[in-house]
């Protein structure tokens, strides 16, 4: 087994150290927060993913796992360096490698003779020969070795999605150094992919891109069957038995964010436009995207009779999705904003993400209960898709509320049975 240096213990970096650990390897986690650093020490982890607290504490228990401070400490005597440091959207839509570009500059002279860097963050196409060049300017040994080994995590099942994935993709020019990293992942059933380092950075945006364009398209097939009188769960269920389509991302909602989407789809069509090529596919997902935020904005309006100011709203969910506690780029936050710079009062619950959306929307007013947020409220906002909001009292929920009206911008709900309890329901595509 192999002695692995991760830096970074974010999502994607946590989740990596964990799972190497838990494959057998000998795992170091640096990062720059040594407030992290110590609680992560003590197994406390402070995302919500189903099953990582436990492999951290199988990590730190069996000693295969260990949290140190920053990105020298994680890699000094590695045989492989996983970078997975933040990679977030710049002004100009492109990827900020500045993170990146830091911590190759500090690794490049701790590295050893046969040393392979791994670019596990998502970064653009042509990253992997960026990071090659920083390590030789900064003054590394030759014999690095650097290759691509892109992510596929989905937030909710990311242990699952890294001990049983779809498929390993590894990008590098040195064959020797694929073989390498590929022999990481002996003990995992999947399928390696062995390319070069831009098809394989190249793969994760194309992925995210087509995942986010279903998206976008089953939204725009919603907006329709509601025009048409159709509806769209039966439409999405005829759809997905062709095993050419399938079920996955077929389920329409207040629109796709989160920390992948919006920055992988801006990056591409960035990438794009750098080699002159037209992606007005992929332009025109992303502004469905946004407009399917103004639906949901507008049904909520249609609800109150679109008299809006000074009205009360209950909103159910404001991470981005559900089984996450993850706010970044949350299209429940993106509708929730619109409405309160509409003059709507906003009472909001969240299993999970409530107290920290209070900093992205200081006037939201986050309540630690679901009943809470209905009392007095003219209209019920269902914003994610949390499996708890499907088996709540809603004959209590209608004593509590003002107004009888529900906007389920997740179709969690059953329809009739709103309302037969008097309540007015809308939903998407329904």
């Amino acid at each position: 087994m192999s002695r692995i240096g991760v830096v970074g213990a974010g999502y994607v970096g946590l989740t990596t150290g964990a799972c190497f650990a838990h494959l057998g390897h000998e795992v170091v986690v640096g990062d720059v927060d040594a407030d992290k650093v110590r609680r992560l020490a003590k197994g406390e982890v402070g995302v919500l993913e189903e099953g990582l607290p436990e492999l951290v504490r199988e990590g730190l228990s069996t000693r295969r796992l260990r949290f140190v401070d920053g990105a020298v400490a994680a890699a000094t005597d590695a045989a492989f360096v996983f970078v997975c440091v933040p990679t977030p959207r710049a002004a100009d839509g492109d990827a900020d490698l500045s993170t990146v570009e830091t911590v190759v500059r500090e690794l490049a002279p701790v590295l050893r003779p046969g040393t392979i860097v791994v670019n596990k963050s998502t970064m653009p196409v042509g990253s992997t020969t960026l990071v090659a060049r920083l390590l030789r300017d900064a003054g590394a040994v030759p014999e690095i070795g650097v290759a691509s080994n892109p992510e596929f995590l989905r937030e909710g099942t990311a242990v699952r999605d890294f001990l049983s994935p779809y498929r390993v993709v590894i990008g590098a020019d040195d064959p020797a150094v694929a073989v390498r990293v590929s022999e990481l992942y002996r003990n995992v059933q999947a399928p390696v992919l062995v390319t070069n380092p831009a098809s394989a950075e190249m793969v994760k945006y194309a992925s995210n891109a087509f995942l986010a364009t279903k998206v976008s398209f089953v939204n725009a097939v919603a907006n329709i069957c509601e025009a048409v009188n159709a509806d769209v769960r039966e439409v999405t269920l005829g759809m997905g038995y062709d095993p050419r389509i399938g079920f996955e991302f077929l389920h329409p909602g207040p629109g796709w964010g989160g920390s992948c989407f919006p920055k992988d789809t801006s990056a591409l069509l960035r990438t794009a436009a750098a080699v002159h090529e037209d992606f007005s596919l992929l332009d025109a997902v992303v502004a469905t995207n946004t407009a399917q935020r103004d639906r949901i904005v507008a049904k909520v309006h249609e609800a109150l009779g679109g008299r809006p100011a000074g009205r009360r709203l209950a909103a159910w969910g404001l991470t981005f999705k559900a089984n996450t506690n993850d706010l970044r780029d949350s299209p429940a936050l993106g509708v929730l904003g619109r409405l309160i710079a509409d003059g709507i009062e906003v009472r909001a619950y969240d299993p999970a993400g409530g107290e920290a959306a209070r900093e992205i929307l200081p006037t939201l007013d986050v309540v630690a209960d679901p009943y809470d947020a209905c009392v007095d409220a003219d209209v019920l906002l269902v914003l994610t898709e949390w499996d708890e909001f499907r088996w709540l009292d809603f004959t209590r929920v209608a004593a509590l509320v003002t107004g009888r009206a529900i906007v389920d911008a997740r179709n969690l709900l059953d329809p009739a049975a709103m309302r037969n309890l008097g309540f007015t329901y809308r939903g998407v595509g329904r």
